[in-house]
Order: structure tokens, then C-alpha cells, then sequence
């Protein structure tokens, strides 16, 4: 039985630090790795994170114009009509009915019933929208489209 006290870390997984500054024979001593003088080698030395040496940085140099309404965007799932032909007549059929049948993987921000296709029984059908030719197929074939 493998204890807390028994384990221990696989054979190559834990690398040691690389120790700076500690004498000639390491490789990194003295200046330890930081060359001599200039911007790098002074301490707080460095540039910031997109600094282009005062040359215009890349991020200032691209154009920005417009908006974007992708963070604002709406994913509706799609169900075209000939795909609830597999439910019972009489058979109500909601967004969740649809999860549990695996016609529609998940239901997003919402469920909208499209015409493609024909509906042989009558149903009744709950989703957040309809288009119409689907509202039309569905009150045709004796069932009713209820918008929740």
C-alpha cells in the first residue's frame, strides 16, 4: 500500500534552480548572464512589455475602427422540422426533449425551429422562436408552435 511518506517525485522531474553569480567555475558568475553594463544588465533594467526601442509599437501601428459584437453575441441552436418527424403524435416537445433525444446538442441562449423539411404528425411544439414557414408546416400538420 503506497503511503504520504513513501512517495516521491519521478527521476528527472524536479530540475535544481540555476544558480547566478556563484563564481567563474559555474559559467554564471560575475555578471551571471547579464553581460556587461547597458539597459539588461542595470537591476529594474528591461523595457516594458511592447516596447519597440521608440519605434511605433506594433499594437499602435494597426488600424482600429469599429465594434465588435462578438462578446455580445447570442448563439441560437436550429432545428429544422423533418427532425421532430421521430417524436410520438400528440407528443409535446420542448427545448428539453430535444437535449434528451440528441437533436440538438446544447440549448445555448435559446432554440429556433426552422421550416426545412416536413412534419407528418401533429405536435406541439415549445422553442424561443419560429420561423415562419415552421409555424405555418406546424399548424398545417394539426399541432400548434408556442413561442415560451
Amino acid at each position: 500500500m503506497v503511503q504520504l511518506n513513501d512517495l516521491r517525485p519521478n527521476p528527472g522531474a524536479r530540475k535544481k534552480p540555476n544558480r547566478k553569480g556563484q563564481g567563474i567555475g559555474t559559467g554564471n558568475g560575475k555578471t551571471a548572464g547579464r553581460g556587461h553594463k547597458g539597459q539588461n544588465a542595470r537591476s529594474g533594467g528591461g523595457v516594458r512589455p511592447g516596447f519597440e526601442g521608440g519605434q511605433m509599437p506594433l499594437q499602435r501601428r494597426m488600424p482600429k475602427r469599429g465594434f465588435s459584437n462578438y462578446p455580445f453575441k447570442k448563439y441560437i441552436v436550429t432545428v429544422n422540422l423533418d427532425a421532430l418527424n421521430r417524436f410520438e403524435t400528440g407528443a409535446v416537445v420542448t427545448p428539453e426533449t430535444l437535449l434528451e433525444n440528441n437533436i440538438i446538442k446544447k440549448i445555448g441562449d435559446g432554440v429556433k425551429i426552422l421550416g426545412n423539411g416536413d412534419l407528418a404528425k401533429a405536435l406541439t411544439v415549445k422553442a424561443h422562436a419560429f420561423s415562419k414557414s415552421a409555424a405555418g408546416k406546424i399548424e398545417a400538420s394539426g399541432g400548434k408552435a408556442e413561442v415560451i
